[in-house]
């Protein structure tokens, strides 16, 4: 290839999108405040919850290493605030290796993924938070990337121009995605290695939340952690916005020592209940039984009851509510469970959210 098409494709590079990729240290620089990336985990050992998959990650890291060749591309699948990055960010350091961090709405065209492709060192990892995002030029372009190590950069316009395969370093992609039915099956094909991450139990919420006060300087007293992680709603993120919030309260009013009754007035003071209900969550219950009678109640009147958008009361509040039982969804609209009575105090009617084959 000809010293010119090589100065063409340089120049590409030379003017990718920067936003669309950042370098990412796991120091602390200086005397900084502590940050959400301070409070993760560096290593696989420390990373508290999901068992069963740090022992078949551990095993993978493991035979890579054992080998001397870069691991399997992997996808990490799951909602959100359970550890996707936080494992990205774990599996680059356990390898040794450098990080780059990048997303799928920030990559808007296949040249984009292209100058970061071809920038890569051998070894590297390549993590992609939101992959199931990237546009569809890109996608395919990673498909042959992911697979065969190279990438074909066009040189010219027109009539003249020509593709050129570059040779990549073989490399290991890091995929998250909080909706894996989205993501075309060609691409998923072609992760070695798939972890699917589940929402936490309280008592792992517990050891999560003490590890973090810890990093935090705040002495919790007993029973405070397990407070807390009652009402994570099983998320690590939750847990620690929430034990944030909690030290704001024990700095504010003097605390040396975090107790069980501080944790409920500092988050009553923020409309967070016993079971990690929000405002909005209460508003969706109340307006299902005090104005529907327990349901169903279509989505659309449900909104509008409660003054939020239809999409937002779909994809923020029913998920949680449904899984821990205060709302079931049916072919008629949504309807309140007996539990969610109990919860608001009221006591439910004969029968109510039981005889489910009524609702069908």
């Amino acid at each position: 290839m000809a010293n010119d098409d090589f100065d063409v494709f340089n120049a590409d590079n030379s003017n990718a999108n920067e936003e669309s990729l950042r370098m990412v240290s796991a120091n602390a620089m200086g005397n900084e405040p502590v940050s959400d990336e301070e409070l993760r985990p560096h290593i696989l050992e420390g990373f508290i919850g999901q068992p069963r998959l740090k022992a078949q990650l551990q095993l993978f890291l493991d035979a890579a290493r054992k080998r001397d060749v870069p691991p399997d591309h992997i996808l990490l699948a799951g909602p959100p605030g359970l550890g996707k990055t936080t494992l990205a960010m774990i599996v680059a350091n356990e390898l040794g290796v450098p990080i780059r961090v990048t997303s799928g709405p920030a990559i808007q065209h296949a040249g984009d993924l292209a100058s970061i492709l071809s920038s890569l060192d051998a070894g590297e990892v390549l993590f992609i938070d939101e992959i199931h995002r990237l546009p569809r030029a890109a996608e395919e372009l990673l498909y042959i990337a992911m697979e065969d190590f190279r990438v074909d950069v066009m040189v010219g316009k027109g009539p003249g121009a020509s593709s050129i395969p570059l040779t990549l370093p073989r490399f290991t992609v890091i995929g998250a995605t909080t909706r894996e039915g989205m993501l075309p099956s060609p691409l998923r094909a072609r992760f070695g290695f798939t972890a699917h991450l589940d929402f936490y139990p309280t008592e792992e919420l517990e050891k999560l939340i003490e590890r973090s006060a810890k990093v935090l300087g705040l002495e919790l007293d007993e029973g405070a952690a397990h407070q807390l992680a009652r009402r994570s709603r099983g998320t690590p993120r939750i847990a620690n916005r929430l034990l944030r919030r909690v030290r704001d309260w024990a700095i504010v009013h003097d605390l040396p020592i975090v107790e069980p009754g501080d944790v409920k007035e500092a988050l009553a003071l923020y409309q967070i209940d016993t079971e990690g209900l929000d405002r909005l969550d209460i508003a969706v219950l109340n307006a299902i039984i005090r104005n529907f009678n327990g349901g169903p109640v279509g989505l659309n009147n449900l909104s509008a009851m409660v003054g939020e958008e239809a999409e937002t009361v779909e994809t923020v509040c029913e998920p949680y509510l449904v899984r821990e039982g205060f709302m079931m969804r049916t072919p008629k609209g949504r309807v309140a469970t007996a539990k969610a009575w109990g919860h608001l105090g009221l006591e439910a009617p004969e029968g109510a959210a039981v005889d489910v084959s009524k609702l069908f």
